[in-house]
Order: C-alpha cells, then sequence, then structure tokens
C-alpha cells in the first residue's frame, strides 16, 4: 500500500499545483476569480487519482477485496501527502516570488468587487480592514501554510469517501 500511496500521492501533489502555477507564469492573462477556478479545477484533477489508487490497490495487491475503512486510508494518505506538496509549492511561490503583492492584488479584486456588488462605504472600509488583518497574519509562514492547507485538503477527504464508497468490496464471491 506504502508505494501505492507514494506514488500517487505525489503525482496529484504536482497536478494540484498547476492551478497557481499558471497564475505565477501568466499574471495578466488569467485574473482572480479564474485563477480560483484554475485552482479547484487542478485539485479535483489531482484527486481523481485517489479513485486510480484505491483500485489499483483493490485490484492489483489485495484480490480484488477493499473495506471502505482501508480504502478511505488510502485516499486519505494521498490528500495529505498531495496536500503538503500543494503547501510546499505555495510557500515557496508565496515567499521567493509573489509575496505581498498577492495580498495586494488580492485586496484590489475584493475591493473591485465590492464596488461592482454596490456596497457601501462602510462595508468597503471594514473588508479592507479585515484583509490588512489577514494579509498580517498570512506573513507568518505557519498560519499561511494553515490557511493553505484548508483551501485544499477538503476537497481530497471528500473525494476519498465518495471514492471509499464507490470502490469498497468485500469479495469477489457471494456467499451461499
Amino acid at each position: 500500500m506504502t508505494k501505492n500511496v507514494w506514488t500517487f500521492g505525489i503525482i496529484a501533489g504536482f497536478i494540484s499545483t498547476i492551478g497557481f502555477l499558471l497564475t505565477m507564469l501568466y499574471p495578466d492573462a488569467i485574473d482572480m476569480s479564474i485563477g480560483m477556478i484554475y485552482g479547484y479545477a487542478s485539485m479535483l484533477l489531482a484527486f481523481s487519482l485517489i479513485f486510480v489508487a484505491i483500485k489499483n490497490y483493490r485490484d492489483k495487491y489485495n484480490n480484488g477485496i477493499i473495506s471502505f475503512g482501508k480504502a478511505f486510508r488510502i485516499g486519505l494518505y494521498i490528500t495529505l501527502i498531495a496536500s503538503t506538496i500543494y503547501v510546499l509549492v505555495w510557500l515557496v511561490d508565496y515567499y521567493f516570488f509573489i509575496g505581498d503583492e498577492f495580498m495586494k492584488e488580492y485586496a484590489e479584486y475584493t475591493r473591485n468587487n465590492l464596488i461592482a456588488e454596490g456596497a457601501s462605504q462602510e462595508t468597503i472600509a471594514a473588508n479592507m480592514k479585515e484583509m490588512e488583518e489577514w494579509a498580517e497574519l498570512y506573513k507568518n509562514p505557519f498560519i499561511n501554510a494553515a490557511i493553505t492547507y484548508t483551501e485544499i485538503i477538503w476537497v481530497g477527504i471528500v473525494i476519498s469517501l465518495i471514492a471509499a464508497g464507490i470502490l469498497k468490496r468485500k469479495s469477489q464471491h457471494p456467499t451461499v
């Protein structure tokens, strides 16, 4: 199980980073709202490997049988590996390439959306104050990592649950 989990986890980890690497490489071509779509699409693509990994383990290494719990653990381990790669790549990207610019751009994006929605000046000011507080928190790498984990890990957990439910198999032969 270990080799299976590490192989699929590492591949999923690098696939999951495609969304924000694209926005880093092409910052003018991809705005924040589309960037989020690319980000979550790359996470879904990455975590689709959980299905492949569970089926691979079940059929090749476990005689076609796997419990829900074992299948979920495989998915969860892949999620943890992939999420950790995602967080590490984000931290390197954030601290060495985009830094405070990301938070400034995100604040500007948020302000423009609030203005477009017709929010009051008080609402805009309150949101900008909150954005400044988050930007300050985001400078701490541990808080940054924790926030980044919350972006991705729940996607993998949900897909792990779904995959475990679909792919579980108690035995190949019905008992009489």
